[in-house]
């Protein structure tokens, strides 16, 4: 077990640095990767960005009764603006991406290398670590720090509706209230360490998926491991940097 646990480790630093290499070395594949941008990005809108928006509301009015017991009221946009940008915004935004990237990812490659389509490409001089990996893992990093702005937009306004239907609120109240003392330092770590959680989710996604073994089961597999591995390795990555963000940029 312990040997399988190094094993794993050893065979994604291994496969890094390959696709790393392939990455960095002509010819290009930009119009794989225009199409994972698009898969990846715009057809997860939709699903991040209502996960942002139930989660801004749902913290409105939880925290709105919270506060409200304290005598803190007059604080709460600037406690659901911090909350939802700072940490609620990036994490949801990377499970979820996880949750539908990851398992497509590891799922799609993982039928690929069971029906030796990789082993077909390969066999036709293109390198699949460049045209398989490589793309879908620049995509998940691009793609991450984007989604996670929309997803805070969505959860700031829905947040600031449920307020608003609880006692009178302006959006340029709410607005000016919560960025109060706000500058790029309270933005923009917080959102392009999402670049690091896509990095996590589409080499972890690619991995599994190419190493498949053993027919429709093995493909069954490998989409769950990608999404199991994936998201537990994004919240272990995200405590590390939190502090880190919080040292560097206090």
């Amino acid at each position: 077990m312990i040997t399988d646990f190094f094993e794993w480790f050893g065979e994604i630093g291994i496969f890094s640095w390959r696709v790393l290499r392939a990455a960095v070395t002509p010819p290009f594949e930009f119009r794989e990767l225009y199409r994972q941008l698009d898969e990846i990005g715009s057809k997860s809108l939709p699903l991040v960005a209502l996960a942002g928006a139930a989660i801004g509301a749902v913290l409105a009015m939880e925290s709105f009764e919270s506060m409200t017991r304290f005598g803190a009221r007059s604080l709460l946009p600037s406690a659901l603006v911090y909350s939802v940008v700072h940490e609620i915004g990036p994490i949801i935004t990377a499970l979820v991406v996880s949750g539908r990237v990851g398992a497509g990812i590891g799922a799609e490659l993982a039928s690929m290398k069971v029906t030796e389509q990789i082993d077909a490409i390969e066999a036709s001089a293109v390198n699949p670590y460049r045209l398989l990996a490589a793309t879908r893992i620049l995509a998940c990093i691009l793609m991450l720090p984007l989604l996670t702005l929309a997803s805070d937009l969505c959860g700031l306004v829905m947040g600031w509706v449920a307020l608003s239907m609880v006692e009178p609120l302006s959006f340029h109240q709410f607005y000016t209230s919560g960025f109060r003392g706000s500058d790029f330092n309270d933005l923009l770590p917080p959102t392009f360490k999402t670049a690091i959680f896509g990095l996590i989710i589409g080499t972890i996604a690619c991995f599994q998926g190419m190493r498949t073994r053993g027919g429709a089961e093995g493909v069954g597999r490998a989409a769950t491991s990608s999404v199991v591995l994936s998201s537990l390795f994004v919240i272990l990555t995200d405590v590390v940097l939190v502090k880190l963000i919080i040292i560097f940029f206090p």
